[in-house]
C-alpha cells in the first residue's frame, strides 16, 4: 500500500475528530484518551486501573458509540463460568423435531468487550478469555470460531479492594498491549464532572469511524518505517529488565525478579509507529519509544521483595532502565 501525505492527513484527522467526540463525554483524561486509541489502533487489549467512580466504564462505551462498534460489557464476579463469556453448545430443534447441538454466541462475539472488574473472577474464567485476546477465536468442544473484527478486550480493576480478586495471572497480563492508570480528577476537573453528570443530559455523540476504516488505519501505520538505531533502543529496554541481561542496569539487579517477555518489544514498536503517526511523522524516534514504554511495560515484569518493601513501583524502574540505557 502506497503511503502519501494525504493518507496521513486523513488518519490524523480522523484521530482528532475520535478524541474530540470522546472528550465531550470525558472531562480531563486526555493523555489517557490518547493513549487508549493508540492501544485499539495497533489492535490490542488494554487494562484499566484506577479505583471506582473514575469513568473507566464510561471511557469505553463512548469509544465504542464514536467508532461505531459492536459493544458488550461482562461484570466479572466469582461465580462467572468460562461458559458465560464464550457461549456453549445447547440443545435445539431443527426442522424434522430432532435435537442437535447448536452453539449459543457468549457476549465475547463482539467489537469491544468491557471486562468490568476482572480481576474477580476465578483463574479459569479469566484463562476463557486467553485465546479470545491473543488468536481473536474462541474453541468451543471440536469448534473454532472466528471473533468480529476488529476486537479488543478493554478490562478494568480496582487497585485497592483486594478481598474476593484474583490476581491476573501472568500469562493473562502479558497479552494486554497496554496497562494504564486512570489518575484521579483534578479540583477544577471534578468540579467539571459534578456539574455534567448532575445537570443537563450527556451531549450528543458523532459517530466518526467505523471497523473498517480502523482497520484500514492499523494496516497503514504497520508500514511506518523503524530505524535500526530505533529498533535496537526498545530491544535493550527489554532486555534490561532481566537481571540476568549483560544489559541489566544495577537498579534491575537489585529490585527486579523476572523481566519482560518478547511481547513487550512487540508492543512497543506496534504503537511507537502509531505514535509516531499521529504525532504527523513517518518514522519512529527514540521519543515515541520512551512515550509508549510505559504503559508497555508496566504489568510486565515484577519486583522481587526487596523492590515491594521498599515501595518501587514498575514506572520508577522504566524511568531509571531508560536513563541507563541512554547512557550506553
Amino acid at each position: 500500500m502506497d503511503i502519501n501525505e494525504s493518507k496521513i492527513k486523513k488518519v490524523i484527522d480522523t484521530v482528532s475528530r475520535i478524541e474530540s467526540e470522546v472528550a465531550k463525554h470525558m472531562i480531563g483524561q486526555k493523555p489517557l484518551i490518547r493513549q487508549v486509541l493508540i492501544s485499539i489502533l495497533a489492535g490490542g487489549n488494554v487494562l484499566l486501573e484506577g479505583v471506582p467512580g473514575l469513568g473507566k466504564t464510561r471511557l469505553v462505551k463512548t469509544f465504542g458509540n464514536v467508532m461505531d462498534l459492536k459493544f458488550s460489557r461482562i461484570q466479572f464476579t466469582p461465580d462467572l463460568m468460562p461458559a458465560d463469556v464464550t457461549g456453549t453448545n445447547i440443545i435445539t430443534q431443527n426442522e424434522k423435531g430432532k435435537g442437535e447441538f447448536t452453539f449459543q454466541k457468549g457476549p465475547v462475539f463482539t467489537n469491544i468487550l468491557l471486562a468490568d472488574e476482572i480481576n474477580r473472577a476465578t483463574p479459569k474464567t479469566q484463562s476463557a478469555l486467553l485465546e479470545a485476546m491473543q488468536e481473536k477465536t474462541v474453541t468451543v468442544g471440536n469448534s473454532t470460531y472466528e471473533l468480529p473484527k476488529p476486537f479488543f478486550v478493554l478490562a478494568t480493576q480496582n487497585p485497592l479492594e483486594m478481598e474476593g480478586t484474583y490476581p491476573l495471572p501472568e500469562a493473562q497480563l502479558d497479552r494486554f498491549l497496554f496497562k494504564l492508570t486512570v489518575p484521579f480528577p483534578s479540583l477544577e476537573e471534578l468540579v467539571d464532572i459534578v456539574s455534567m453528570t448532575t445537570g443537563k443530559e450527556d451531549e450528543d455523540l458523532d459517530t466518526v469511524t467505523n471497523g473498517e476504516e480502523i482497520l484500514e488505519i492499523r494496516s497503514i501505520t504497520r508500514q511506518v518505517p523503524v530505524a535500526k538505531p530505533v529498533l535496537e533502543f526498545a530491544s535493550k529496554l527489554i532486555l534490561a529488565t532481566h537481571p540476568e541481561s549483560e544489559y541489566a542496569p544495577e537498579v534491575t539487579k537489585k529490585y527486579i525478579r523476572f523481566g519482560s517477555s518478547p511481547r513487550g518489544a512487540q508492543a512497543i514498536i506496534s504503537t511507537a509507529k502509531i505514535r509516531a503517526f499521529l504525532e504527523g511523522r513517518y518514522n519512529v524516534a527514540f521519543d515515541d519509544i520512551k512515550y509508549v514504554a510505559y504503559p508497555a511495560l508496566r504489568h510486565r515484569f515484577f519486583l522481587n521483595f526487596d523492590g515491594m518493601s521498599e515501595g518501587i513501583t514498575t514506572d520508577d524502574l522504566i524511568g531509571e532502565i531508560i536513563k541507563e540505557i541512554e547512557r550506553q
